[in-house]
């Protein structure tokens, strides 16, 4: 096989095998599918307002990033240590908090960037 093919179908299957993750992510987590929702929301204003699409894509990216990072630590951290063990807690606490964090700065970011136009908007500016 040439280096071409071998990198092609290595190529090919990272994606694949990375679609596969974003479809059980989307599939089993409930945060993942709300967070994709409500970045498809903030895409749509920014949009609509001409403003802060960049931006908007960018800290959405982020948390959609975080989340998949957070539940493949937190499958595997269930798949080596099924029972309770503190330590495996405080580390899927903290990759959890990850996300929360991301979260709000993508929030105040979008309050920030998207609130000026739209409060114009609405107010018939």
């Amino acid at each position: 096989m040439s280096d071409t093919a071998t990198t092609t179908t290595v190529l090919r299957s990272a994606f694949v095998n990375a679609w596969r993750g974003l479809a059980t992510t989307w599939r089993d987590e409930v945060t993942f599918r709300v967070e994709v929702t409500l970045g498809a929301l903030a895409f749509t204003l920014s949009l609509w307002l001409g403003e802060g699409t960049i931006v908007v894509l960018a800290f959405g990216a982020l948390v959609l990033a975080l989340e998949l990072l957070n539940t493949a630590l937190e499958r595997l951290a269930d798949a080596l240590h099924p029972t309770r063990h503190p330590l495996v807690g405080a580390a899927k606490d903290a990759s959890a908090g990850a996300v929360v964090v991301a979260a709000g700065a993508a929030l105040l970011a979008g309050v920030v960037v998207l609130g000026p136009p739209l409060l114009a908007r609405l107010a018939g500016a």
